[in-house]
Order: C-alpha cells, then sequence, then structure tokens
C-alpha cells in the first residue's frame, strides 16, 4: 500500500501560496502569424516576474491536427512545429531572414490563420533543414535518446506525407497493419523525410529547453495539460492498436464523450479511441506512465484533463452521431495511479476535476492527494449552493476564475444572469470602480486555495471574440492572439500588489 501525505503535491507545486496566468504559446505577439518559442515568450516570463507570479500555464503543445486543437494531437510526446521560432533558425545560420520574410503572409496580429501556417510554416522548416547538419552530435543524441516515440512519429508523419494527408485507417494494409519488412524498407527509401521530422523535433525541443530554463531560473514554473485521450489519427493509435479499444479493421470500437445534460440534449461526442484497460493493467500501464513521465520531463506541473474518466467513462458505440446512446464504464481508477504514483515518485499533477462529479469521483481524487480545480464562473448560482464559492475551498485546490474552456470575465458578465451577477457584487463586495474582473481576481487570490490561475485576456479587458475554446464547436477556436506587449508594466503594477497582500508573493 502506497502511503500518501495529503499535503505532499501542494508543497511540489509551491511551498507557499502562489498564483499564475493562463496563455497558450500559439497566443503570444510576434510577426510570423503565431506566439512562438522565442523573444515574446521570454517577454512574457519576464512580465509574470514583475507581477509576482510563480506559474504560467500553457495547453498541450503537441502538433494539431483535426480542427487545430491542441487536444487532437498527432502524437502525445512530439512539440508543435508552428511553435518553433524562426528568429533563433536564423542565428543558428539555418535560413536567411529574407527567406522567411518572403515566404510569410500575415493578414492579422489577432489570429490564428492554421492554413495559411500549414504551407508556410512547412516550407521555411524544410528550407532550414536542407542547411541542418544532420551528422550534428546534438542532433544524433537526440534521436537515440528518445527513440521510444519519435521514430514512430516521425515515420506516422512521412506516411502521412506520402498518402496527402490521409488518416493512417486509409493507407495501404502493409504500413495500416505495421508490417515491418514494410517498415524497414520505408526507413530507407524515406530516410530524408524522416530525418526532416526528426530534426523538426530536435529544434523545437531545443528551444523548448531554453526557454524553460529562462522561466524556471525567474522562479517560474511551467503547468502543461496533458489531454486524457489521444486522437483517432495520431501515431499514438497507430503504433499501439492494441492498447485501444478497435474493431478487427482497426476502426473504432467506441469512443469517448460525455452524457446528455442540460447543456446539450444529445451530450459531447468527442470521437476520440477508448483505451482497453485490461490490457494495459497487464504491463502495469507502462504507456500511461511512460506518457505522464515525458510529461513532466517537459513541464514541471500536468493538469491532468477529464480526470473523472478514470473512475468511470462515457463509452459511445463507434459510428454514432451523438453521445445518447453511450453509457459509464469503470475506469481503472487508484489501480492506475498507485503505479503511477510508485513509478514517478509522487508526480506533480492537478485533477481537473470538472463536470459531473460522483462521490466516487470525489473519494478517488481524495485518495491520489492531487489537488481539486474551482472555477469562478460556476460559483454564483443565486442560492448559494455552490461548492465552487470560495467559503467551500480546501488549500489542496486550484481557483480559475475562468479556464480556456470558459468565457473570458466581460463576457460572462455579458452572458451571465443577472441574479449571478448582482451574487458575486455582494460576495466579493464588487464596486464599479473596482471593476468585475479585478473584483474576480481579488477573490480568486484572497480565498484559501493555495494556487491561483487567470487568463491573460481578462487582463486585457476583452470579451469573447478573445475566448480561445468554445466546446463542442467548430471553427474560430484555438486562433486568439495577443496583438502587442503595451500593457505588461501596468498590469504588472497592479497584480503584483494584489498578489503581495493575499500572502502569494
Amino acid at each position: 500500500m502506497v502511503k500518501l501525505d495529503p499535503k505532499y503535491e501542494f508543497k511540489k507545486l509551491n511551498e507557499g501560496r502562489a498564483s499564475g496566468i493562463l496563455l497558450h504559446i500559439s497566443s503570444l505577439p510576434g510577426p510570423y502569424g503565431i506566439g512562438t518559442l522565442g523573444k515574446s515568450a521570454r517577454n512574457f516570463a519576464d512580465f509574470l516576474s514583475e507581477a509576482g507570479q510563480k506559474y504560467w500555464q500553457v495547453l498541450p503543445i503537441g502538433p494539431t491536427g483535426f480542427g487545430d486543437s491542441p487536444y487532437q494531437s498527432f502524437s502525445s510526446f512530439a512539440g508543435n512545429p508552428y511553435l518553433i521560432d524562426l528568429d533563433y533558425l536564423v542565428e543558428d545560420g539555418l535560413i536567411e531572414r529574407n527567406f522567411i520574410i518572403e515566404n510569410t503572409s500575415i493578414v492579422s496580429k489577432t489570429r490564428v490563420d492554421y492554413g495559411i501556417l500549414y504551407i508556410e510554416r512547412n516550407l521555411i522548416l524544410r528550407e532550414a533543414f536542407k542547411n541542418f547538419d544532420i551528422e550534428d552530435k546534438n542532433f544524433l543524441d537526440f534521436v537515440d535518446g528518445n527513440d521510444f516515440w519519435l521514430r514512430d512519429y516521425s515515420v506516422f508523419m512521412a506516411l502521412k506525407d506520402l498518402y496527402k494527408g490521409k488518416k493512417w485507417s486509409s493507407w495501404p494494409d502493409e504500413y495500416k497493419l505495421r508490417d515491418q519488412n514494410a517498415l524497414e524498407r520505408l526507413l530507407i527509401s524515406h530516410k530524408k523525410e524522416i530525418d526532416y521530422y526528426n530534426f523538426v523535433q530536435y529544434k523545437f525541443f531545443s528551444q523548448w529547453k531554453d526557454l524553460k530554463d529562462y522561466v524556471n531560473k525567474k522562479g517560474i514554473k511551467i503547468i502543461g495539460d496533458l489531454p486524457i485521450y489521444v486522437a483517432e489519427d495520431s501515431s499514438d493509435l497507430w503504433s499501439n492498436p492494441q492498447l485501444f479499444l478497435l474493431k478487427d479493421d482497426l476502426s473504432l470500437k467506441y469512443v469517448g464523450g460525455c452524457p446528455p445534460d442540460g447543456f446539450s440534449d444529445d451530450g459531447q461526442l468527442w470521437g476520440n479511441p477508448v483505451y482497453n484497460w485490461d490490457i494495459m493493467k497487464k504491463d502495469r500501464y507502462s504507456w500511461w506512465i511512460s506518457r505522464i513521465r515525458w510529461n513532466l520531463r517537459v513541464f514541471d506541473t500536468i493538469r491532468l484533463d477529464h480526470f473523472r474518466g478514470f473512475e468511470s467513462y462515457w463509452q459511445v458505440p463507434g459510428g454514432d452521431t451523438t453521445a445518447k446512446r453511450g453509457k459509464w464504464i469503470q475506469g481503472p481508477g487508484w489501480d492506475l495511479f498507485k503505479n503511477v504514483i510508485e513509478d514517478l515518485n509522487n508526480p506533480s499533477i492537478i485533477a481537473e476535476d470538472l463536470g459531473y462529479m460522483t462521490k466516487e469521483v470525489y473519494d478517488f481524487r481524495e485518495k491520489t492527494g492531487f489537488p481539486s480545480m474551482k472555477v469562478l464562473q460556476f460559483a454564483f448560482d443565486p442560492n448559494a449552493s455552490s461548492d465552487y464559492l470560495p467559503h467551500n475551498y480546501v488549500p489542496n485546490s486550484v481557483v480559475y476564475t475562468g479556464t480556456h474552456d470558459n468565457d473570458t470575465i466581460l463576457g460572462w458578465i455579458k452572458n451571465a444572469r443577472k441574479e449571478e451577477l448582482d451574487l458575486a457584487k455582494k460576495y466579493f463586495n464588487i464596486t464599479e470602480e473596482e471593476t468585475f474582473t479585478w473584483g474576480l481576481v481579488r477573490g480568486a487570490l484572497t480565498s484559501v486555495a493555495k494556487l491561483s490561475i487567470f487568463q491573460m485576456q481578462d487582463f486585457l479587458f476583452l470579451g469573447n471574440e478573445a475566448r480561445m475554446n468554445n466546446p463542442g464547436t467548430l471553427g474560430n477556436n484555438w486562433t486568439w492572439r495577443m496583438e502587442n506587449e503595451e500593457q505588461y508594466s501596468e498590469i504588472a503594477l497592479k497584480l503584483r500588489e494584489f498578489t503581495r497582500i493575499s500572502g502569494r508573493l
């Protein structure tokens, strides 16, 4: 039996009270159509430090697939090529600045155009690859040291190029079914293409390490996000089909989702493959442990998405067009996490335990010792009975004014019922002079929760035009960007004082 100190996890997050800001890398300002791991990321870290913040939370950083969502990635391990900083490639002598300028056609400074990026960024990175020495020792060490995921990913991406971006399930059987002789031949015949994808990952993680070192030296830790599910069109599923519930032809037997509720008569149909937990149990969940270990190398702490799905999850028959016919299936629960905690020495994990919760899920999370999430936008039921009201918090929790899946504060004010807004004003004694935004920030900071996290959009007083994601919808998600850094100093001065007086500095 694993013995857990219930306070241990938050000692790992921070020894005292702390706060931070949620802003994905893609949302940083900059000249090349999307935020990158370059100078603007360091400027944001400087701003966090000036504002007294100790955490920077980001979304998943994997290569985006369907719908441009970071939660639908081609790999659980790879980095997103779009986030590679082009100026640093110039400094590395891999590409001329004029080539970048000639092949960059940015229309908007406040929106990411993934269609343009798909064409132009690939062209630029391939030009840089032409000038790269693939016999570079650091590169060879990177490829060798990450062979446990990199080979499958790079072969997968080379095959996607070969078959014009089609899903792996439509490839010829020799590749779809991973015939080893065919794959060995491909490693030779398409070596240059595979090396290109190895190079892209090498540059991504070289830049990521440099950025993370810079951020950590400022006393700031990075919180990353780990989705519970992988994408159907991913190297994860292609290279490990036995770990998922598939039909004989490798199509999805079941998919993940959420049941119908007051927000949706059809429920939510996510379409992700669900795990074959019985098979995973046989080797003590080694794939999951490897996945979490990798993400804890990349980040300082991870927020584990849809945590309740590990206790029980909504399983929908593959091919259904709604989630109505799904049913609750028992998940691995503590059996998985006792192995995670033992093998990874009490990893620093935040449990995203939002949504439909049961006593079993609460008890399971308590057993892990992972901190819970609270969202202020969910708190102000006129009956004052919500668990998200700060007087119901315990220290082992993380409070958000809102997450990437919520309205901005101004958007919430516009959409919330008058009764909710009235309760929020009374509860926090918010005045018109203070503004609703700073009133909620103050309320979160002064709560007993050990960690408070805010969306950057709210400090910029932006409405739902800056909302990052609207769950269950396609289009116009994941695109928002900051236009510039002009307000950093003003925000930092005020936020630092709020942070100081709430004991989080």
